[in-house]
């Protein structure tokens, strides 16, 4: 089995900011937290966090539509993490909600249903944090109808 490895260094810039660069020439990113902790300058962690959930399942849905020669472009995605307190009072990301808009109407694919029932398998984001953290994912096409969900 091969391993890739995802590195990132995080250097403190002032408070609760932080400048994040990656080691593959990603453009740098900064981080901070909203206030009154942060000035809100960057995305905070629960922001990041559910950002790569909603892009990794973007990702994958395009990946999936691909594979099977689909329309693959338009695609929306909107996402919004639950931020909650667990059992010791602490805060945390209780559960993300992510729904993704085709492109194109549900009468443009061919497949569809194949490929809604196998995408996530992509995801290799969701599938790591699914068995901690409940995701609840919906699919619409172009004209708002609901696909999965």
């Amino acid at each position: 089995m091969s391993e890739d490895r995802v590195e990132v260094t995080l250097e403190q810039q002032q408070g609760y900011r932080f400048e994040a660069r990656f080691s593959n020439g990603t453009p740098p990113l900064i981080t901070d937290e909203p206030a009154p902790l942060g000035n809100n300058e960057g995305p905070s962690p629960a922001q990041l966090l559910v950002t790569a959930l909603a892009n990794c399942l973007s990702d994958s849905l395009i990946f999936a539509l691909a594979k099977f020669r689909q329309p693959n472009d338009g695609i929306r995605t909107e996402a919004a993490g639950l931020i909650g307190r667990n059992e010791q009072n602490r805060m945390r990301v209780v559960s993300v909600e992510v729904t993704l808009h085709l492109g194109h109407p549900a009468s443009s694919f061919e497949r569809l249903e194949r490929i809604l029932d196998q995408f996530e398998q992509f995801c290799t984001v969701s599938q790591s944090v699914a068995a901690a953290l409940p995701i609840q994912l919906k699919v619409l096409d172009s004209e708002g109808t609901l696909l999965k969900g």
